[in-house]
C-alpha cells in the first residue's frame, strides 16, 4: 500500500529538559506508522510525520498523553514542509513547486547562512532545509550569544561584591534572575532576526524550508519523508549537539544542557555540572557568580585537559577561590531520583565509590557530537571520522563529488567563525573552481572564563610533537604594568618561538580580558613576525598588550629588572 504521509506540529506541555524531548521522540518512534518525530522542549513543540493509512491524529495525541506527565494542548498546527521564500513566512500546508536547485544546504546555522550568502552572490538557486534549532543555529540561539551575555552579567554581579582595592568595599548586587533570563531571550531574538533572517530577507534565489532532510542518493533528498528535491551540489551544515553519555539512570533525572539551562527563569538551588571542558567551566563560573552553588565532576585529572597544566592551575585556583567545588578523576556510573534529590553514584580516584546528593539540577557538558544521524548518509557512502564527523579536506570536499560539509558537523575546528569561513569556501569551490582552502595554523580561540584563556598556533607540547626546535617565554602578569596598576595580576602570557627562524609559532594567554590580546598574536603567527620585531614594536604604556612586548623581551632579558617602558 502506498504511504499517505502527513506532518503535524503539536504543542506539548510538561517538558522541562532535553531528556523530556528525547523521551517523547524515542517512545513515539516505536509506534507503527510514525515516520519521523522531532520534539523541542524549549519551544514546547513536537513535529510528527506519520502514515495516515496506519494511524490518525487522535491516536497520535493519545499516545503522547500516555507518555509520562506530558499533555498535548488542543491546538494543532499543520506544518508540512512550511517554506520561507525571500524570507516571507508561509505556513500553508504545501510543498515547493520547484523541486530542483543548483544548491541544497542542509542546516540553518552560521555555515549554512554563509553558504547561502555566497550562493546568492553567484546567482545560484538555493534551498536551505533546517530542523531542530531555529534558523541561526547554535551560536545565536543557544551558544555564543546567550552564554556570553550571562557571563558578562555574572561578572557585573561578582564585581559588585568583590574589589581589587582595599579602599573600596562593594556592597553586593540585587539580582533579578528572571529578568536577566528574559532580557537574554530578547537579545537572542533580536540578533537572530537582525543577523540572520534580515540578512537574507531580500534574497531572490533562496528558499528556506523547515523540515528534516535525508539523502536518497547523491543528487536527491527527501524532506519529512514526503517531498523530494534534487540539486547539483549539496552542503551539509547540520552542526553539533551535546554528547549525552550512556550512564544508567541519567535520562530519568531531568538533566539539563546549555540549551535548556539558559532558558530557566527560576534560579536553580544548585548545579552539578558533568564535564570540565570550556562549556562546563563557563557555565560553572557564571552561575556561581549569580548565586548558584556549583559543583563540577570531571573524569580526567583536571579541568580543561586540552591545555597545559600551568594554565589550568591558574584557572582552578580562581574557581576554587570563588567557592566552586571541583572533583577531578571522578566518574559517574549511575543516577537516580530519591525524595526529589538526584543521587549521583561515582567511582572515586582511590578506587572506592561514593554517592553525591544534588538537590538542584544536573547539567551535562560532556562535549559535543556531530549531527549526522538520520541524514541518510549511509545512502551516499559519505566518509565519517571515528568521532562521527563528516570527513572533509581543506577545500571542504567530502569523498562524494556532489557533497560538501562545513561547520561543527565536519572534522574541522568547532567555532562559529570557522564555520562561516567554511560555508563560503564550500560554495566557492563547488561552483567557481577557485580551489580556496582553509588554513588553521594561526587560528585564534578564547575560553570566556575569568581569567580568560586564549590561544593561537601551537603550544609547547604540540611543537615538541611536531619535531620543531622551539623555545618558550613565559611572562607572569605580576611583571605587566597594566596588571600591577589594576591590582589584578592573575595569569601570564606565554610565547613559543622557532629557535631556527625566530618566528612566533604559538601563544597562550591566561589573563583578565586576555582574549583581547590573541588576535595580534594570531596575525603575528600568520604573517611570520619575528620575536625581535614583536620586542622592538611600539605598545601604549599601561595597556595589557604591552605584555606581548615584555614577553618577547623575556626571551633574552629578565624584564623584572627593567625600568618602565624600557626595552
Amino acid at each position: 500500500m502506498t504511504q499517505n504521509t502527513k506532518t503535524i506540529t503539536l504543542d506539548i506541555e510538561g517538558m522541562t529538559c532535553s531528556g523530556c524531548s528525547s523521551h517523547i521522540e524515542k517512545d513515539m518512534r516505536k509506534i507503527k506508522g510514525i515516520l519521523n518525530s522531532s520534539v523541542n522542549h524549549e519551544t514546547g513543540k513536537g513535529e510528527f510525520t506519520f502514515d495516515e493509512n496506519q494511524l490518525n491524529k487522535t491516536t497520535l495525541v493519545t499516545a503522547i498523553n500516555a507518555i509520562g506527565n506530558y499533555k498535548v494542548k488542543n491546538d494543532v498546527k499543520k506544518e508540512d514542509c512550511g517554506t520561507t521564500s525571500s524570507n516571507q513566512e508561509n505556513s500553508k500546508d504545501s510543498h515547493i513547486e520547484n523541486n530542483h536547485f543548483d544548491l541544497i544546504i542542509i542546516g540553518g546555522g552560521s555555515a549554512a547562512f554563509s553558504a547561502a550568502i555566497k550562493a546568492e552572490s553567484l546567482g545560484l538557486s538555493t534551498l536551505m532545509v533546517n530542523a531542530g534549532l531555529d534558523f541561526g543555529g547554535t551560536c545565536v540561539n543557544v551558544g555564543c550569544v546567550p552564554s556570553k551575555n550571562l557571563i558578562r552579567a555574572a561578572e557585573t554581579a561578582y564585581h559588585a561584591s568583590h574589589s581589587n582595592f582595599k579602599s573600596i568595599k562593594p556592597k553586593g548586587a540585587d539580582i533579578d534572575f528572571s529578568q536577566l533570563i528574559n532580557d537574554k531571550k530578547k537579545l537572542v531574538a533580536t540578533l537572530q532576526q537582525k543577523k540572520y533572517m534580515d540578512v537574507v530577507s531580500d534574497f531572490k534565489n533562496l528558499t528556506m524550508l523547515k523540515g528534516w532532510a535525508e539523502f536518497l542518493d547523491h543528487k536527491t533528498i527527501i524532506v519529512n519523508g514526503k517531498y523530494t528535491y534534487t540539486a547539483i551540489k549539496f552542503v551539509i551544515a547540520t552542526g553539533a549537539t551535546t554528547n549525552i553519555p550512556n550512564i544508567e539512570g541519567l535520562n530519568d533525572v531531568g538533566y539539563l544542557t546549555n540549551v535548556s539551562l539558559f532558558d530557566l527563569e527560576e534560579k536553580p538551588k544548585s548545579l552539578t555540572i558533568m564535564g570540565a571542558g570550556y562549556i562546563g567551566l563557563e557555565i560553572a563560573q557564571a552561575y556561581n557568580r549569580l548565586g548558584v552553588k556549583v559543583r563540577i565532576i570531571e573524569f580526567t585529572d583536571r579541568p580543561l585537559r586540552s591545555q597545559t597544566k600551568d594554565i589550568t592551575d591558574v584557572l582552578e585556583t580562581q574557581l576554587k577561590k570563588e567557592g566552586i567545588e571541583i572533583l577531578p578523576n571522578f566518574r559517574a556510573f549511575k543516577f537516580e531520583k530519591k525524595d526529589g534529590d538526584t543521587i549521583i553514584h561515582c567511582n572515586c580516584p582511590d578506587g572506592s565509590t561514593t554517592k553525591i546528593i544534588e538537590k538542584g539540577r544536573v547539567v551535562v557538558a560532556t562535549g559535543t557530537k556531530p549531527n549526522t544521524s538520520k541524514l541518510g548518509l549511509e545512502n551516499i557512502d559519505v566518509n565519517l571520522t571515528k568521532s562521527g564527523h563528516i570527513s572533509v579536506n581543506e577545500k571542504m570536499e567530502t569523498n562524494i563529488s556532489t557533497v560538501y560539509a562545513a561547520g561543527d558537523v565536519a572534522n574541522t575546528p568547532a567555532f562559529v567563525y570557522t564555520a562561516a569561513t567554511e560555508g563560503n569556501i564550500a560554495i566557492t569551490n563547488a561552483f567557481t573552481g577557485e580551489n580556496k582552502t582553509t588554513d588553521y595554523t594561526s587560528l585564534p580561540w578564547v575560553v570566556f572564563t575569568d581569567p580568560q584563556i586564549a590561544g593561537a598556533g601551537m603550544d609547547e607540547l604540540e611543537a615538541e610533537k611536531a619535531g620543531i626546535s622551539f623555545e618558550v617565554s613565559k611572562l607572569e602578569l605580576k611583571d605587566v604594568p597594566r596588571a600591577i596598576a589594576a591590582n589584578d595580576t592573575r595569569g601570564f602570557i606565554k610565547l613559543i618561538r622557532n629557535t631556527e627562524t625566530d618566528k612566533l609559532i604559538g601563544a597562550r594567554v591566561i589573563a583578565p580580558e586576555g582574549g583581547e590580546l590573541i588576535q595580534q598574536l594570531s596575525m603575528a603567527i600568520k604573517y611570520e613576525i619575528s620575536i625581535k620585531e614583536l620586542a622592538e614594536s611600539f605598545y601604549p604604556y599601561l595597556t595589557l598588550s604591552e605584555g606581548i612586548k615584555l614577553a618577547a623581551i623575556t626571551f633574552g632579558k629578565d624584564v623584572s629588572k627593567l625600568s618602565c617602558c624600557a626595552s
